[in-house]
């Protein structure tokens, strides 16, 4: 009788530890779906959490955690993971998305609002959508150029401006698209790296700067030491709505976008709540607040733009299709990128 009513006993404490066992691995499951971890650029983020975190946490109740870094970071990060990986939301320019789309690193995204956007934010091979745009031009000094004279790329290579100009670097964003313009613009099409590099190694000698970082340009555009650079449109925002002798415009020919896209990785933890994260970040109700607080060029053709936004892109940064802004296709990109980068780097920014 003893024996039985330790067994009896036994079963009994194994069923309750089992129970144990399984209330914490549910609360801890229920932990996960009300945290979210989104990894994000590094600039911008104050503003970011205002115009989309805060009110996607009042909407849902999940919380938002934002890891920051630059795309390549960030990209490693996933890499290193191994199918584990911390964040629940890569928020990533389209070139570092496609790296990581050919290891295989990121799952298809499918969400509601994706039915609202432009397509040009959902035509191509990537597994996410792209949720802002940037727009490739020609920032310059309005005392010093008119917008025709800044509009043609031949303003880099005019003896007047010597020493006068900056251009990007390759590592960039607009380092790709101002290498794919002047190939369009003096050969035979985006991808002629020949040509461009050709046509950017004559122009070197009167580069003064071949920048990495928004703050170099802008210093150098308000310091009177250039007279124009290319750069994105949103590095003019600032600069003309404070009033400086600034303006910024979309090249003649050759012209050329980017994207940043909302991928979810592999294996994320809460892929629920990082898909209804897409989905809010998609709304007209969150790209107007972003193009409000930050800046950023939508991707719905619902979101309203700003007026200081409308006044440095005009119509572009409602529709650059319609204003003869094209994106690059990564598949010509990824396999050609370190040559490329070796190349600039030997035969234009080491001249």
């Amino acid at each position: 009788m003893p024996t039985r009513r330790a067994a009896i006993l036994a079963a009994a404490l194994t069923v309750l530890a089992a129970a144990g066992c399984s209330g914490s691995g549910s609360a801890e499951k229920q932990a996960d779906q009300n945290t979210l971890v989104v990894s994000t650029f590094p600039f911008g983020v104050k503003e970011f959490e205002q115009a989309v975190v805060a009110p996607f946490t009042k909407q849902t109740g999940i919380k938002v955690e934002l890891d920051t870094g630059s795309n390549s970071d960030r990209l490693s990060k996933l890499r290193l993971a191994k199918g584990k990986p911390e964040a629940d939301v890569v928020l990533i320019s389209d070139y570092f998305a496609a790296l990581g789309q050919k290891d295989g690193l990121f799952q298809k995204v499918d969400v509601p609002n994706i039915k609202q956007l432009a397509p040009f934010a959902t035509e191509g091979t990537f597994e996410g959508p792209a949720y802002t745009h940037q727009l490739n031009g020609i920032i310059y000094n309005t005392g010093k150029l008119s917008q025709k004279q800044a509009a043609d790329w031949a303003l880099f290579a005019s003896p007047a401006n010597k020493g006068k100009v900056a251009l990007p670097d390759i590592s960039v964003t607009a380092g790709q698209l101002m290498i794919s313009g002047v190939g369009e613009s003096y050969g035979k099409g985006p991808y002629d790296i020949d040509t461009s590099l050709k046509t950017l190694s004559g122009w070197a000698p009167n580069v003064l700067q071949f920048y990495t970082s928004s703050t170099e340009v802008t210093n150098l555009l308000t310091q009177g030491e250039i007279v124009a650079a290319d750069a994105l449109s949103g590095f003019a925002t600032k600069l003309v709505t404070s009033g400086e002798p600034i303006a910024w415009t979309a090249p003649a020919k050759g012209r050329y976008m980017a994207t940043n896209r909302a991928m979810i990785p592999k294996g994320a933890r809460n892929q629920q709540g990082a898909a209804k994260f897409i989905d809010y970040m998609l709304s007209a109700e969150a790209q107007s607040a972003m193009a409000k607080a930050a800046g950023d060029l939508p991707t719905n053709p619902k979101a309203e733009i700003p007026a200081e936004v409308a006044k440095v892109t005009g119509e572009a940064a409602k529709d650059p299709v319609a204003a003869g802004f094209k994106t690059l296709d990564p598949a010509q990109l990824v396999d050609t990128r370190t040559t490329w980068v070796d190349r600039f780097t030997r035969e234009v920014a080491g001249k």
